[in-house]
Formats: C-alpha cells, structure tokens, sequence
C-alpha cells in the first residue's frame, strides 16, 4: 500500500488524541507549575495530535467536506484478468 505511512501517521494521531482526551477528563484544566497554575500541557497535545488528525484525514477523504472534493471518473470497463485491469 502506497499510503501505508501516511495512514499510519492518522492512527497513531488519534491514538495520541485519544490518550491526551482521557489525561484532559481525568485532571483539571490548569494544572501547578513552577511559577504557579498553569494550562494543563495535555490541551496542547490534543490539540496538535487534532490538528495532525483531521489533516490527515483529508488526504483520504474522511472528513465530510474532503469527501464531496473527490471526484471519481468512471473509465471503460475492461474485462481482462491480469494486472492491468486495475490501471485502466
């Protein structure tokens, strides 16, 4: 698959995105720091890991609006058994 890393790169995001959500729920939103409440540091990595997702999302058209940009063209149908058929 030539996409195998870039698909990758999406589920290891939400993965990510899903571990950094149960950190956020599981903790307050300003957490103690060195110079006294701070935001909590997970925010920001679920919202990078958010960011990383839905970008890569649209490069397989997973999001609604991404989805209505593809365009398919139907070509001849070609009946043969080898290989290329699948290029045609």
């Amino acid at each position: 698959m030539w996409d195998s890393d870039a698909f990758l790169v999406l589920c290891e995001a939400l993965a990510r995105y899903r571990a950094a959500t149960q950190l956020v729920n599981g903790s307050a939103l300003l957490v103690q720091g060195g110079a006294g409440l701070m935001k909590n540091p997970a925010l920001q990595v679920q919202a990078d890991a958010e960011r990383t997702f839905l970008q890569f999302a649209a490069r397989f058209g997973l999001t609604p609006s991404d989805r209505q940009a593809i365009k398919v063209e139907v070509g001849h149908v070609h009946h043969g058994q080898g290989p290329d058929r699948l290029l045609s």
